[in-house]
């Protein structure tokens, strides 16, 4: 069955629409209708977005007013008059940057030349239009949902699935065998992808920050998910199991048993520091099988170590009674 949704963006857009049409009738201003269409233009996803649109909007409507006031008076009221206007307005709005205003300039340019003489009451009936549909665009956008619950569902759903992943590591490292079908590589990849945009859309949502500690978290993991993507070939491909194999293991294990939002990747950094001495001190490989197995882990254990530098350079979200906690000291 077809299913119908209906966004918050789409609420606002419909509201606002309808409250600049009854604002401009109430004025009494002549295209009355046109506030809404403004209204729709200038309503975007994001504070920002909105407030920068609005702009462009406002600039260019007043730009097309100057050049049309000046065109229509000193040549005709005629269509090419319309298409010259065009032709020399365009480009002047690209090159002041508010060429998204381009459509809704349009419009207005179309109602000066529609009412066949330039006053000065019909350019304040346009500015009244212009001034109603973006202010009661910005007025729309000016409250946004927060979306905190859903980047924190999105940051335990990450670490959940890291977690499985490095588990299934160390499993194989163990054994060479796992059943594991691999599922959680492709969910991870999503989840982070529309994570970061969300928290993209979070920071375009606070005039008074540029970054947001959020996107910060989950371009760190991105950069983590590429290390671990490059991991599941080198452990898959280890020729034979040697002791290395299962001190590795024991702490891919660990770490897999603690993925968590906090900082405190430089305990493991110090563990595998001491364990690669301990590598280094042991006897030399016996057959070169063994020294393959060797120097596939120790180029396992440098991977290891980026994935953990990149955590060491996040300085860590805050604690919050949602963020799922561990007791133990995690990377």
């Amino acid at each position: 069955m077809f299913k119908i949704k209906i966004g918050y963006r789409t609420i606002k857009t419909a509201v606002g629409t309808a409250l600049a049409i009854i604002l401009a009738q109430l004025f009494d201003l002549h295209s009355f209708p046109s506030a809404g269409i403004i209204t729709i233009l200038c309503i975007q996803a994001t504070k920002k977005k909105s407030l920068r649109a609005s702009w462009s909007r406002f600039l260019a409507c007043m730009l097309a007013m100057i050049f049309s006031s000046f065109l229509f008076d000193a040549i005709a009221f005629h269509p090419l008059v319309i298409g010259l206007i065009l032709l020399l307005f365009i480009p002047a709005t690209v090159a002041l940057k508010i060429n998204e205003g381009i459509v809704t300039s349009s419009v207005i340019i179309l109602h000066l030349y529609s009412a066949g003489r330039i006053t000065l009451n019909l350019l304040l009936n346009e500015t009244a239009l212009i001034a109603i549909g973006i202010g009661v665009a910005l007025a729309m956008n000016w409250y946004m949902p927060s979306v905190e619950n859903k980047m924190i569902r999105y940051q335990e759903e990450i670490e959940e699935n890291f977690s499985r992943i490095l588990r299934q590591i160390s499993k194989y490292l163990r054994t060479n065998a796992s059943d594991w079908d691999g599922k959680e590589i492709t969910v991870t990849n999503n989840i982070i992808a529309e994570a970061k945009s969300l928290a993209f859309r979070d920071v375009e949502n606070h005039f008074l920050r540029e970054e947001d500690i959020y996107y910060h978290y989950f371009k760190m993991r991105e950069k983590q998910f590429d290390v671990i993507q490059r991991i599941l070939p080198l452990a898959a491909n280890i020729p034979a199991k040697v002791k290395q194999s299962g001190m590795l293991a024991d702490f891919i294990k660990d770490l897999g048993e603690n993925v968590h939002p906090q900082n405190t990747a430089i305990i493991y950094l110090e563990k595998l520091k001491v364990m690669e001495e301990d590598f280094k001190q042991m006897e030399l490989p016996k057959s070169r099988e063994e020294f393959e197995s060797r120097a596939s882990l120790f180029q396992l254990m440098k991977e290891m170590e980026e994935y953990l530098m990149l955590k060491h350079s996040f300085k860590g979200l805050p604690h919050r009674g949602k963020v799922r906690m561990k007791k133990r000291a995690t990377a």
